[in-house]
């Protein structure tokens, strides 16, 4: 299966292109790469691009991208997920500093790229705004959990961290508790997308600055139970839902099969579990999600 080292991007339909490029620039602080017609790639740190806007089709998520290990060729990754009965196709020059990629489909039909060579940039972070220092997760909600669950694990390789009874998972596929999760829900689309700050008082700096451009939360700061993430969440101009946390719960050696342990962790060690839908699961501190938050 591919070895999925990192998320690399989301890519997001905008009605407005010029009114999310203004709040991912210079409210949430990525640094504009590159663009094209009707399309606009968005980066920190070293990734070439971590969001990238386009201006086609229904609002929403439009393709999740992963980075995988370069020991094998994309051919050979391709014709592997042809023999496991995945349409899998191998697309050349389609995005900037990705010369070469795989584009797959998820149980939901949405698209999911899988490249291993991205072109490296020095862009570093901004002078202003927030500059998170990565897209960390992306939340979907889905109509099949356990079919979503399958294809990340069985195809994708990723590992099961945490579920909130049966209703809600945390997959990963690097030391992070959580890469991508899912939400049972009639509907479908993204829930979330999040991305990681420095520490709390980047949280607070970064909320501080929301205020004074009138964006208000929506939820939080609060601490989660399942991650134990310190969390705010608000909505882009284009009311998707961003979520900007910290502290989130690592495993750096899966041998062990534990989180590092941290004073706030309920057990010790803390290892994946199913937890009981309970308010502590979904934030420590007591403030619960406003209504519909979850739908």
């Amino acid at each position: 299966m591919p070895h999925v080292m990192k998320i690399g991007h989301a890519g997001l339909n905008v009605p407005d292109l010029e009114a999310a490029l203004a709040y991912y620039t210079d409210t949430l602080g990525l640094s504009e790469v590159d663009r094209g017609d009707g399309v606009v790639y968005l980066g920190s740190g070293a990734d070439h691009h971590s969001v990238v806007l386009y201006t086609t089709g229904e609002p929403g998520l439009r393709q999740l991208a992963f980075q995988i290990s370069a020991d094998r060729a994309l051919q050979e990754v391709a014709a592997e997920l042809r023999g496991r009965g995945i349409a899998a196709e191998l697309q050349h020059d389609v995005q900037p500093g990705i010369a070469e990629l795989i584009r797959i489909h998820d149980p939901q039909g949405n698209p999911v790229l899988l490249y291993s060579q991205i072109t490296q940039v020095r862009h570093g972070f901004k002078g202003h705004g927030i500059a998170p220092h990565k897209l960390g997760h992306v939340a979907q909600k889905v109509q099949d959990i356990d079919a979503m669950v399958t294809f990340y694990r069985d195809v994708l390789g990723f590992r099961e961290s945490d579920w909130m009874e049966h209703f809600f998972v945390f997959l990963r596929c690097g030391p992070d508790h959580h890469t991508v999760n899912f939400i049972s829900s009639p509907r479908r689309g993204m829930h979330h997308i999040a991305f990681e700050l420095r520490d709390w008082s980047h949280v607070e700096m970064a909320s501080d600055l929301l205020a004074q451009r009138g964006i208000s939360l929506i939820w939080g700061p609060g601490r989660h139970g399942i991650g134990h993430n310190i969390f705010t969440y608000h909505r882009d101009p284009a009311a998707n839902i961003v979520e900007l946390f910290t502290e989130l719960d690592v495993i750096l050696n899966e041998d062990l099969g534990a989180f590092e342990p941290r004073p706030w962790h309920e057990e010790f060690p803390q290892r994946p579990k199913v937890w009981q839908f309970s308010p502590a699961a979904a934030n420590k501190w007591g403030i619960l999600p406003p209504d519909g938050f979850m739908e």
